[in-house]
């Protein structure tokens, strides 16, 4: 399909720089292809689900992942920047530069605010990646990002206004446990303690999955045409014990609604092969564009997303291209607030998907 047909105009105003407050007040659009669009709150939920629906959450943790510091060569120093983005290994990242033409292969680098984290540039791409071997690994390496780093916001937020210190607990799901993101499964940051604990008191499932997101969630398509688009890939995990949950649940008549499109992302990835959720570790690279065959998600929830984004493809792909266009443009017209920080929607499955 052409990239063309996922564009649309979305006023700059309509962007959000903060999040809701409380975080389940935020407002939610209901999407049920064929039927009217519905207005509500993220708290809607509690009268929408249904006890023995399975609500499947990311339980990635967003590293600060944002680094500054001191590019080193001889008698030679220059400030350079890096987006940390997919961990290689316990002690190598790859990166995103500024500026990238300052770097060369074996340059030192010292990090942080103090300078105290070391690092040499192990190589370098085309487009400003580089890759990073730093001197610790592992459990003290996430460490030292933690207390060095800046959360690393979306370009889109940042471009408006600097990071602050509320940003490390606004852009962070309530149940974030397993480090290794660097950026928000954004759609959860819509949950509270109290809303999760309401919802399973109504019998309602909380399972969690791991995606690590990563930095490649907001590069743009450049292509003409999705065929030719090449997609990120991201490390995620489903154990066992939650596939035979799930599917439990499902056996018995109970909904699978995936909290955000990472969720799905990776349910998808783990049911493609035959068509049914299997237990799965590894990196997928799964994009999704209308006319993909859903297997393991019957209710979308997400967040309004950029125009030709592979996001809004996918979200296009389960509710139907012309059901997501209407959608939007009533988000739009009736000031909805946009992306990570903005509100929700909440998707119905296109059952001709």
């Amino acid at each position: 399909m052409r990239v063309d047909d996922f564009d649309f105009d979305l006023p700059a105003e309509r962007i959000a720089l903060h999040p809701a407050e409380p975080r389940d007040s935020a407002r939610m659009l209901i999407v049920r292809p064929g039927e009217p669009l519905e207005d509500g709150r993220v708290t809607d939920l509690l009268r929408i689900l249904r006890a023995g629906d399975v609500l499947v959450v990311n339980d990635t943790r967003v590293l600060p992942a944002e680094l500054t510091g001191t590019r080193i060569r001889g008698d030679n120093r220059a400030s350079v920047s890096f987006n940390l983005h997919k961990r290689v290994d316990a002690n190598t990242w790859r990166a995103f530069a500024r500026p990238a033409k300052r770097l060369h292969v074996l340059d030192r680098l010292e990090l942080g605010d103090t300078g105290s984290i070391g690092a040499t540039v192990a190589g370098k791409g085309e487009t400003g990646e580089v890759t990073l071997a730093f001197d610790l690994g592992g459990a003290e390496l996430d460490e030292a990002i933690k207390a060095h780093g800046a959360m690393p916001l979306p370009p889109y937020i940042e471009a408006k206004r600097h990071t602050e210190e509320r940003d490390k607990s606004d852009y962070q799901t309530v149940y974030a446990a397993r480090d290794g993101a660097v950026a928000a499964p954004t759609a959860g940051l819509h949950f509270t303690e109290s809303l999760l604990q309401q919802l399973a008191e109504f019998g309602v499932t909380v399972e969690r999955v791991t995606l690590h997101v990563g930095a490649g969630t907001f590069l743009p398509v450049k292509v003409e045409d999705t065929d030719d688009h090449v997609m990120h890939a991201e490390w995620g995990d489903i154990p066992a014990a939650v596939v035979e949950r799930i599917l439990a649940a499902r056996a018995k008549g109970g909904r699978v609604i995936a909290v955000g499109t990472t969720s799905l992302r990776l349910l998808e990835t783990a049911a493609r092969a035959t068509g049914i959720l299997q237990p799965f570790v590894g990196d997928t690279d799964i994009f999704i564009t209308p006319g993909y065959r859903f297997n393991a998600v019957d209710i979308l929830m997400t967040n309004f997303h950029l125009p030709r984004s592979t996001l809004f493809m996918l979200v296009s792909a389960f509710a139907g291209l012309e059901t997501m266009r209407a959608a939007y443009a009533h988000a739009i017209a009736d000031n909805y607030r946009f992306y990570s920080y903005g509100d929700a929607s909440l998707l119905f499955r296109d059952e001709g998907s």
